[in-house]
């Protein structure tokens, strides 16, 4: 069994290496520089995270993209409300449930999805030029590996020293 106060001691704590600090840097990295190729779609890269969530199929209401994403409600609400100002969505009231609200990609929409997975690509390719097939296939593994794991509930007290 893994003695996790050895694999992360709470003493020698730094922030640097901190893996949530390195992930959380990994991300903005990313982030940026889908911001930089997305500028000529005027869109960001969250909003291009909407985009390609909805051509999934797999997300059809604002509270699916808010739960996924982790993002507030309001702030997903104003993202939604710019794509679809850009006529790249459209909202629909659901025929079951009229509390609902299902979101559909416009034809526009799906012509942006469409090319958006080239261009993730090559910004993917571009970030991770220095690391072999080999790497990415064992930190794609690693990360799945992470977010299948159920951390166990916090206590809420804090450990005694």
């Amino acid at each position: 069994m893994t003695d996790f106060k050895k694999m992360f001691p709470s003493g020698s704590w730094c922030v640097d290496e901190s893996v949530g600090y390195l992930l959380k840097r990994s991300q903005i990295k990313l982030a940026k520089a889908v911001d930089v190729a997305l500028a000529a779609h005027d869109i960001t890269h969250a909003q291009g995270s909407i985009v390609l969530m909805l051509h999934s199929g797999h997300y059809s209401t604002a509270a699916d993209l808010a739960r996924e994403l982790y993002i507030d409600s309001a702030s997903i609400t104003r993202m939604l409300d710019r794509l679809e100002k850009r006529g790249l969505i459209v909202r629909v009231p659901c025929s079951d449930d009229r509390r609902v609200i299902n979101l559909k990609l416009s034809d526009e929409g799906n012509k942006l999805a469409d090319q958006l997975p080239h261009l993730y690509g090559t910004v993917l390719s571009r970030n991770f030029v220095d690391f072999s097939a080999e790497e990415v296939a064992l930190l794609k593994t690693l990360l799945r590996k992470f977010l299948a794991t159920e951390a166990p509930a916090e206590s809420g007290k804090q450990e005694a020293k």
